[in-house]
Formats: C-alpha cells, structure tokens, sequence
C-alpha cells in the first residue's frame, strides 16, 4: 500500500478526531457516546500543540489514522520515565485497517524514539481488548511489562508495552 506518515496539518485535526473518536467507540472501548474521555480523543488541535501528532495518509491523501508521540518533557505522556517516550491514542479507520497502517504509524514513533536525544525506550498503555494492536507491538520487539500496568479511572485496567530502543535492529 503507498502510505505516507508526517506531522498532521491542522486542517486534519478534526478528520482524525473523528477517527480517533470512531475507533475507540466502534471497538467497544468507551462507554458509548456520553464517555468523557471522547473530548480527549476529539482533541487534536491541543495534542498536536502540546505533542507530536502523525497521520497515515493513502495515494489520495485521505487520512486513514493517526498517533500521538510524547517525547520527555511533553504533558500527554502517563507512563514514561525521564529517559522514555511514549504514544498513545493510535487509531486506524475502518478503511485503513488489515492493511499496515497501524504498524505504519508505531514504526514512525519508533524512529522518532531513536532520534530524540536521550531516549532509551518507547512505551505504550493498551486495553487488554486491543489485540490486533498487541500483535503489532510484539512483532516490533516491544515486551510486556505487567509492573506497569495501571487504572487511569477505577476499573478500566491498561496494559503496558516497553521497547528498548538499543534492543531493535
């Protein structure tokens, strides 16, 4: 598939809002359209200020998913240590999915990782559910780490994934 992976431009921020958005209800992972967090899903424009914001785009230019990377110092990372990066919110439409969109936009933060000075690890938090998602992580090299796991809100578990940057061929 000709896919193209750069910095979302703001007259993207609300498409991929909405695949964000989308995604996360469609998959079951909210609860339904009243889910608070669906502001912070919707909220490109502020992630994008605060963090870096990727979009996967196909031959036509169509935004087919995106990532939030965080490098240290950025607000929007919930589980990185001083020498770690994190992504979170990564999303793929309907369209995109079944076609390496999503390991697309995981290997592009993995690059980001590597270039960013004094990162040594990229992490990630993860609903048990996602498994397509887990699949991608551990075909890249990124391993559990149970230690980490963690309620943002009460009963809503996350799972947590760690590459070591020096680890990855």
């Amino acid at each position: 598939m000709d896919l193209t992976i750069r910095v979302a431009e703001p007259a993207e921020y609300g498409v991929l809002g909405g695949i964000v958005a989308e995604a996360y209800l469609g998959d079951g992972l909210l609860d339904g359209p009243q889910d608070p967090y669906l502001v912070k899903l919707r909220a490109v424009e502020q992630r994008a200020a605060e963090a870096e914001v990727l979009v996967a785009l196909d031959a036509d230019g169509a935004v087919l998913g995106g990532v939030t990377y965080a490098a240290p110092g950025t607000p929007w990372r919930d589980i990185a240590g001083p020498d770690e990066a994190e992504f979170r919110m990564l999303a793929v439409a309907r369209a995109g999915r079944g076609r390496g969109v999503g390991e697309a936009l995981v290997r592009a933060c993995v690059e980001r990782a590597r270039s960013t000075e004094g990162v040594r690890a990229l992490v990630l938090s993860t609903q048990p559910g996602m498994l397509s998602a887990h699949r991608i992580y551990r075909r890249l090299g990124f391993l559990r780490t149970p230690d980490r796991d963690w309620e943002p809100v009460p009963g809503l578990r996350l799972m947590t994934f760690r590459l070591l940057l020096e680890a990855v061929s």
